[in-house]
């Protein structure tokens, strides 16, 4: 008798990623432990004006997670629950940092249940030391020529240098 082929629990995170910082990889690394696979899901972001194009976020994210077994980083537009769907996730992953993330998200929690009851919404707090740190003040930072050194990885902080013309003093 041949035994059952096991299923593979699937998470997807989801979000620009503009850039993607040491909070991000926190969450995503932590949640890569809890699933057999976890679909970093990289937002096309019509809707945003972002820094970065749609192909260095996903390099950018990809370089960052490299050493992460079982993380697959993917583009996508559209609902995300159609995107669970598409690829058999179980669940959703969310980065919750503090009271005002947890309302929003909880929101969105809700309705996607609506759309798709089967995807359980995870939400996962970040360790301390990352817990501050948004990928808007990353960038607002960088562009002020602050040092970002502790808020991404050296290879995004490069990426940074390189996107962004040096402050006005």
């Amino acid at each position: 008798m041949n035994a059952p082929t096991p299923v593979l629990r699937t998470a997807v995170y989801s979000g620009t990623f503009d850039p993607i910082t040491l909070g991000h990889e926190d969450v995503i690394r932590r949640a890569a432990g809890l699933f057999d696979r976890l679909i970093v899901a990289v937002a096309v972001a019509h809707h945003k004006k972002t820094l970065f194009p749609l192909a260095d976020r996903l390099a950018m994210v990809a370089d960052a997670l490299a050493d992460c077994p079982g993380v697959q980083v993917l583009p996508f537009e559209g609902l995300i629950m159609d995107f669970c769907r598409e690829h058999g996730a179980v669940a959703v992953v969310r980065g919750i940092r503090n009271v005002t993330d947890f309302d929003y998200e909880a929101q969105m929690a809700a309705m996607n249940a609506k759309l798709l009851p089967a995807v359980q919404t995870v939400f996962l707090l970040p360790q301390p030391p990352v817990q501050c740190i948004s990928s808007t003040l990353v960038r607002e930072i960088a562009k002020l020529g602050g040092d970002v050194a502790q808020m991404v990885n050296p290879g995004v902080a490069q990426r940074l240098a390189a996107a962004l013309p040096a402050p006005q003093r």
